[in-house]
């Protein structure tokens, strides 16, 4: 029987609010069919943005982090050190294998990583800079080659950490969009 250092209770439904599961169903259904017109719709509704490309530079990319203080810089890559060197760990530790069950018959497992994965940060209110380390660190680890990212704009303005966190993690794109949209955008590979 497992013993629980701390238990909270649930206060979230398992059916949800059924508006929210309506609304989000039409976005994804939505940006299906229309694609990245839209993507840029609902990122007008629900984020008032709609830049040229959502897509950042390389540039665009540099002059950001550029901005980002030295001591973020510095606490960024602390941290994805210490979320690289545990993922590795946990990589390390599933091991590829075959064995003859019986003979003539081999059996085994191999972990071969997904040619593609999509990392996103809320950003809401405040930017979640951890989910751009827990997410794209740990994709890179388990040997995902490329790794598109999405972060919303925070009140119209480029959360500078969240992108340098995606960036130094080692993203291979990071667009500035957010909510369903982004995630849409991201599955559906508009």
């Amino acid at each position: 029987m497992p013993r629980y250092l701390k238990s909270a209770k649930s206060t979230v439904s398992a059916t949800g609010d059924p508006a929210v599961a309506a609304t989000v169903s039409g976005v994804i259904a939505d940006i299906r069919s229309r694609g990245d017109d839209a993507v840029r719709e609902y990122s007008e509704k629900f984020d008032k943005w709609s830049p040229e490309t959502f897509r950042l530079s390389e540039e665009e990319i540099d002059r950001i982090v550029a901005s980002v203080p030295g001591q973020v810089i510095d606490d960024i890559k602390t941290v994805q050190n210490n979320v690289r060197t545990f993922a590795q760990h946990q990589r390390d530790s599933i091991l590829d294998f075959e064995v003859e069950t019986v003979p003539g018959v081999l059996l085994g497992q191999r972990n071969i990583p997904v040619s593609a994965a999509g990392a996103y940060a809320p950003g809401g209110r405040y930017p979640l800079v951890a989910s751009a380390h827990m997410t794209t660190v740990t994709a890179k680890v388990a040997g995902v080659p490329h790794v598109t990212a999405c972060t919303p704009p925070i009140r119209g303005e480029i959360p500078a950490a969240t992108v340098a966190a995606f960036h130094l993690a080692g993203a291979d794109d990071i667009y500035l969009l957010g909510g369903v949209q982004a995630v849409a955008a991201m599955a559906l590979g508009t």
